[in-house]
This record gives C-alpha cells, structure tokens and sequence, in this order.
C-alpha cells in the first residue's frame, strides 16, 4: 500500500494551466505529500486503498493552480486619496509628481512609520489579496528611498511571508523615484543606490530581484542601466517599470540584462517587443493603473502575441495608481480594457506570472513535482473567473497543501 498521503482532494475538474486553452479535465483527484503535488489523474483512475491525512470531495468544483501576483507596491504607509480628487478634476500623474505629491508624498509617511505600523497596514491588504485567491506575492519597496528605510520595507515584505500563508519574493525598488534630499542630484542618488542601498539589502539576503522605474518622472535609461549592472554583480535578476508614460526603450533594455519581466509597457514598440521574445522576458500587464489612471493607450496584446511574450497580469497594488487587492477583478480588466482573452488572463496569474519571478519550475500550474498551491472555485468555467466583475467566487485556498479559511 502506499504511503498515506497529506491531503486528496476527489471530484475536483482541474484547470492545470499547463496548456494555453486552459482546458479543463474531467472529474480528477490530486494528491499532496510534503507540500508538493505527488500525484494527479483521474477519478477513474484512483483506486480504493488510497489514503490520505486530509481528504475533500471537491464536488466536481474548478481548481486551479493558487493565484500568483507577480507586481504589487503592497508595503506602505496612508493612502492618496486627495491625489485622486486632483485627478478627477484635471491634473494629471506627472503634474501631481512633478508639484511633490505622488511618491514622495507615500515616502513621507512610509519613513515616518515604525516596522509594527507598517507591517500592521500592510497585513491587511495581504489578508485581502489572499480572501482572493492569491498564494504568492511579489512586494516591491521604493517608498523608503534611503537605506534604513529600504531595508525597514523590505524586512517587512519579509515578515509578511514568515507570518502568513502565502510565498513573498521580494524586489528592491529603491530606483522609483528621488527623495527629496538628493533634488536635483538624480545620478549622486543612483550611486547611493548601487554603492549602499543595493549591496546592503543583498548582503541581507532581503532582496530576491531588483527594480526601477524607467520613466522622464523617474530615471533614464543610463542610470537604469547601472542599477542593474549592480543587481548582476550582486546575483540579483532584473525586472522593470516600462513605457507606462512614454517610450524610453526600457523594454529592450531589460531584455538586454535577461529581465524577468518588463511591466506597464503601454507605449513598447515591436523592437522591444522583439527583443523581449528573444530573452524570454514576460511582459506584466497592470490594467488596475491604466484604469485608474484614464489611460487611453492599451498595451500592444497582438505585437505580445505575435512574437510569442508570454503576458502575465498583475493587481499593480499601491496608494497612487492602483489601490486595489482584489486580482480576480484584473483578470477582467485584462480582459475588457486590453481585449485578452479569459484564457489568457488565467495564465497571467498562474503560468506566466510564475516567470515573472523566476517561480516556472515550483509555481503556476497543476503538475506533479510542483509546489501545492491550489485554489478551488464555485465556478463551471474558467472564463467565469474573468466574466465576473468584483466576484469572489473561492471555495478553498491551499499553500504548500494545506488549506486556509478565505
């Protein structure tokens, strides 16, 4: 007889995300032991003398693999709730950055919080993203923009993951925006970064990639680029914040550094296209901040899909330009504002959103071998995951094999 399983889940119709129709199979089981998905097929296939420390009979429910969300800002302190009046009434995101407000106004009270208040206010919006559906989350820092204040965000990004059930990777973001003491001194702040803030945070193993914002409001394409001559002599991959507002060739330049990922991406052309398909960088698609911002220029989907970049979809949660926890509404966003489709959308917060983080070999689908995050849905299909708009639809959320209440 074999060795008893940790948990078996019967009668469960498994969309495993390992094709890019999404197909669903027809009423299975998955088995789990030590964490890692040990067995699947179907229920015509498990025999009677299995046995397991936890069974569930799923009731022929949708399971998918748990929800990865690879570009979230969730650590920080207050909100901007005035700066979305001001939009309403005309100004726009640089005009607000450019006057002091934006990141630096995030940076104020994130570097005023002690590690308690911070961990505090962003436990709760972790707790949110997790009622959704989500079992492993990037957290990028960037709104302490010092070194103590990097390190303090990126400590606790890191105890969020020690304390509750869910996989954190984070990202050092310190390359967001200038602090207010280095104004007028963009490049003596870059070299703070790659002398001080970026070194410190990987001696201190806090930081799994690092970050920048590639913009006319943040940082040209030179200092970006020595930002991530600093990650790769330190062993830390790349990813960055590119062509939200214009084009500054920010895609090809993190192709160039093997990037995880490329994200915003609204104004890339196809030679940064191009050459994110040839590195195998995955494109981030974040409509929660085209949304919340008015955009008007989609991301270039069929130029994603005709050279093969695989789109992954991420909540882009922050106090600015995304205030929203909830991914399974991205999904439709994705899927209405970029015209993806429902497919698509799934495999960008599950295959492809485990590229994104360098997570494809433990994370994303339903596969043996794999890590044993799982989310099961009181859905018939898997567009309906994108079809409705603000549903919460979880009937059961597994990490590493063991189940959590929403």
């Amino acid at each position: 007889m074999d060795t008893p399983f940790d948990l078996l889940l019967r009668n469960v119709r498994i969309a495993a995300c390992n094709d890019d129709r999404c197909a669903v199979s027809a009423p299975s089981f998955v088995a789990v032991r030590a964490g890692r998905i040990a067995r699947v097929g179907t229920m015509d296939h498990l025999h009677a003398g299995v046995q397991a420390a936890v069974e569930r009979d799923a009731e022929e429910r949708l399971l998918t693999p748990g929800f990865i969300d690879c570009h979230t800002h969730l650590v920080y302190a207050g909100d901007r709730a005035r700066e979305f009046e001001l939009r309403l009434q005309g100004a726009s995101y640089e005009e607000i950055a450019r006057a002091g407000g934006g990141i630096r106004s995030t940076v104020k009270l994130t570097r005023e919080a002690d590690e308690a208040a911070l961990y505090a206010q962003s436990a709760r919006r972790l707790r949110e993203l997790m009622r959704h559906g989500v079992t492993t989350v990037e957290i990028k820092s960037g709104y302490g923009l010092s070194l103590e204040h990097e390190l303090k965000c990126l400590r606790v990004a890191r105890a969020l993951g020690q304390r509750n059930p869910v996989t954190v990777r984070t990202t050092l973001l310190s390359a967001h925006a200038l602090p207010p003491e280095f104004d007028g001194r963009a490049d003596d702040y870059i070299d703070e970064v790659v002398q001080r803030i970026l070194p410190a945070a990987a001696q201190a193993g806090l930081a799994d990639a690092v970050d920048g914002f590639c913009e006319t409001i943040g940082f040209s394409p030179q200092q970006t680029r020595r930002v991530f001559e600093a990650a790769r002599a330190h062993g830390l991959p790349v990813k960055l914040h590119a062509e939200q507002l214009s084009n500054q060739q920010g895609a090809a330049l993190a192709a160039e550094f093997g990037g995880l990922s490329a994200d915003h991406l609204e104004h890339v052309d196809e030679a940064g296209v191009r050459a994110m398909a040839q590195a195998g960088t995955v494109a981030v698609m974040l409509p929660g901040a085209f949304y919340f911002l008015r955009d008007t220029r989609v991301p270039p989907i069929d130029l994603f899909r005709r050279h093969g970049v695989p789109m992954a979809v991420a909540t882009d949660c922050n106090p600015g330009t995304s205030p929203s926890t909830h991914l399974p509404l991205m999904l439709n966003m994705a899927c209405t504002l970029f015209r993806m489709t429902p497919a698509e959308a799934l495999l960008g917060v599950t295959r492809h959103a485990a590229r994104a983080l360098g997570l494809q070999a433990s994370h994303g689908t339903i596969d043996v071998g794999k890590r044993a995050d799982l989310c099961l849905w009181d859905v018939a299909h898997p567009a309906e995951l994108a079809y409705s708009i603000g549903a919460s639809p979880l009937a059961g959320r597994f990490h590493d094999g063991v189940e959590h209440a929403a």
